[in-house]
């Protein structure tokens, strides 16, 4: 965290997600009496946002609601979400951080309607080529930085150094690991393995600001297994380790539950387990890793799982506070200051 003296705003999109705007609510209630410093701009339907929002007099003043006429659902098309909706609760919040009026946004909302208002409206920063999308995992050391998640899908082996650099900076100045190790997801751990993207990216690691971190390649089942701290790969591995993932621990947990109550002496154990089964349900629950954070933008984006609980969305947006407290936005822009980027910019 960062100098916790320093009032700073995150602004919230209230409509976005399968469970909205209660759980929203409920999340920002549970975080703003956590964070006595940060204060939020609530974005949505008056009509759905207004009955819910009962709040103690100790954050009336710290949570200020506007409201919006406009909502971007599930089925929103990013393309209509960009060339219409100009009210839409997740415009307005994006915009505030743009203009200056918040530091962080948060949504639960459609995602690919999220990823292009945000690359859009806030930009991608100056040395940067492609915004990537990160998130958090459970690993034997605690957890791993996983990169990019869906937001590229093919990328050169410039993209996967630059992610590589931003991954170390996320798990340097947010995680406030001292010398993070970095990998970079291969076929296999030899020098010889892996198509050329992928050996290239990884000569461009060896020869980049980060090289002494550069752990090398790893393989899929090195993930969870805290060999790194941060694993770089393209959009679509890791989209698919991140759904994947979220599957096997949801697996793991509904298996023991079902063994647990298959006979009697199985539910005896269960009793005397019961501690150490908390503490495991607790380290596998996939909303303590929730929030895809982007990176690369000029602001923080947050991007909360859209079928999460009150929770899980509380989680997003502490991930939000801590990115704001740490001053991550800053950190990236000196970093790449010096760099330009090489591709063009897409006009949508």
């Amino acid at each position: 965290m960062g100098d916790p003296q320093v009032n700073f705003t995150i602004a919230v999109d209230a409509m976005g997600g399968d469970k909205a705007p209660e759980i929203i609510i409920q999340g920002l209630k549970i975080v703003a009496q956590r964070y006595p410093f940060v204060n939020f701009l609530l974005y949505g339907e008056e009509e759905k946002v207004k009955p819910l929002l009962s709040l103690p007099k100790s954050l009336e003043e710290r949570v200020i609601f506007i409201p919006c006429q406009d909502v971007i659902t599930a089925e929103t098309k990013p393309s209509a979400a960009i060339r219409g909706l100009p009210n839409s609760s997740m415009r307005q919040a994006i915009l505030a951080v743009v203009e200056g009026r918040a530091q962080g946004v948060v949504s639960a909302g459609n995602t690919g309607a999220y990823m292009a208002l945000a690359k859009i409206l806030l930009k991608t920063m100056p040395g940067i080529d492609r915004p990537a999308l990160a998130s958090l995992a459970p690993s034997s050391n605690g957890e791993v930085v996983l990169l990019d998640l869906g937001a590229n899908v093919e990328c050169s082996s410039e993209n996967l150094k630059q992610f590589a650099i931003m991954g170390e900076m996320f798990a340097r100045y947010v995680l406030h690991l001292p010398k993070p190790k970095i990998g970079l997801m291969n076929v296999g751990t030899e020098d010889i393995k892996g198509n050329a993207v992928v050996k290239e990216a990884a000569e461009l690691i060896r020869n980049s600001s980060i090289k002494d971190k550069f752990y090398g390649f790893v393989e899929g089942d090195d993930i969870m297994r805290g060999k790194v701290d941060v694993i770089i790969m393209d959009g679509f591995t890791g989209n698919v380790v991140l759904k994947a993932g979220e599957g096997v621990m949801q697996l793991a947990l509904q298996s023991m539950k079902e063994a647990f109550r298959s006979s009697f002496i199985a539910s005896l154990g269960y009793f005397l387990a019961k501690p150490m089964l908390k503490k495991l349900s607790l380290r596998l629950d996939y909303r303590r890793y929730n929030g895809g954070i982007w990176l690369g933008l000029n602001g923080i984006a947050i991007k909360s799982h859209g079928g999460t609980d009150a929770y899980g969305f509380a989680h997003a947006l502490e991930l939000a506070i801590d990115m704001v407290s740490s001053k991550m936005t800053e950190h990236l822009r000196k970093e790449f200051s010096s760099q330009g980027s090489s591709e063009k910019v897409v006009q949508l």
